[in-house]
């Protein structure tokens, strides 16, 4: 692990609690040299000049430290992962699946990463999305899906280049291992250790019950083909960025080439984490 001098800070800015662990861990890191990439933000709630936009703060740090919840560490976990720079979360949120380490644990779970324990490192792996030439990263999902008060679509599947089905459905959930536990599961895919090299294809309100979540191997690529026009149909990734699909488009879903470095807690398994968060097997 590079040595850091840099830690960039990302809040969710209107958690309760967010500007005293804000302030406590930016003393900390100062307290041993290491200076402190605020943005924007977090610079204002310190009283302090120069904060930066927060599309910048994985390029400016050597650690980025994310105070909030799974959607803030979403925000910036595609930037990070482009540029290699750890992710450390700490919990401000609701869930709290990804910014698993506790306020209680923050600093502790800090220092031993500081002094080297790549024990901490959870290597997860990112899904590529490229449509029209154009090509963004996500962490947990690619969503194809109809608006609100859009009809059923049809979207036609291929992995590989082969055509393998025909979809009529609300939608399909395109997921990494990572995002198993997120959108996926919530429409009934399966649970799947940060580690197996798969892609989970889940449905969303399928037309028929004999379409089941399936997972091809990590090596595929997904292709989506729009079939039915005239709707109001998205694209998202990890529900924070996309656009609109027409009929005729086409997205293509394959592995990244990169792998964010998320720093986890020392103190539970994924096992643990997953029945403490999601009740699995209670």
């Amino acid at each position: 692990m590079p040595d850091v001098t840099k830690a960039g800070f990302v809040i969710k800015a209107h958690a309760p609690s967010v500007e005293g662990i804000l302030k406590t861990l930016v003393d900390h890191l100062e307290g041993r040299g290491i200076a402190c990439v605020l943005e924007d933000v977090a610079a204002r709630k310190l009283g302090r000049p120069g904060g930066v936009d927060r599309s910048a703060i994985a390029a400016a740090s050597d650690l980025v430290i994310v105070l909030g919840g799974d959607g803030t560490l979403l925000s910036v976990a595609h930037q990070a992962a482009q540029t290699g720079v750890p992710v450390m979360g700490v919990n401000l949120g609701r869930l709290g699946f990804l910014t698993e380490i506790t306020v209680g644990e923050a600093v502790a779970a800090l220092d031993r990463f500081l002094g080297g324990d790549d024990a901490l490192i959870s290597l997860r792996w990112l899904l590529e999305a490229r449509m029209a030439q154009a090509a963004s990263f996500c962490l947990n999902d690619v969503v194809v899906t109809k608006g609100a008060l859009a009809r059923m679509i049809e979207l036609a599947i291929a992995v590989d280049g082969r055509n393998v089905a025909t979809l009529k459905a609300d939608g399909l959930i395109v997921a990494t291992p990572t995002g198993s536990t997120a959108y996926s599961l919530s429409a009934g895919g399966p649970i799947l250790h940060p580690r197996v090299p798969a892609i989970v294809l889940t449905p969303i309100c399928p037309h028929t019950l004999s379409f089941r979540p399936l997972a091809v191997p990590a090596t595929s690529s997904v292709g989506i083909r729009l079939l039915t026009g005239g709707e109001d149909v998205h694209l998202t990734l990890d529900g924070q960025r996309g656009g609109q699909m027409a009929r005729d488009d086409t997205v293509e879903i394959r592995r990244a080439p990169f792998e964010l470095k998320l720093v986890v807690s020392s103190k539970r398994t994924y096992y643990a984490l997953v029945k403490e968060k999601l009740g699995w097997a209670e």
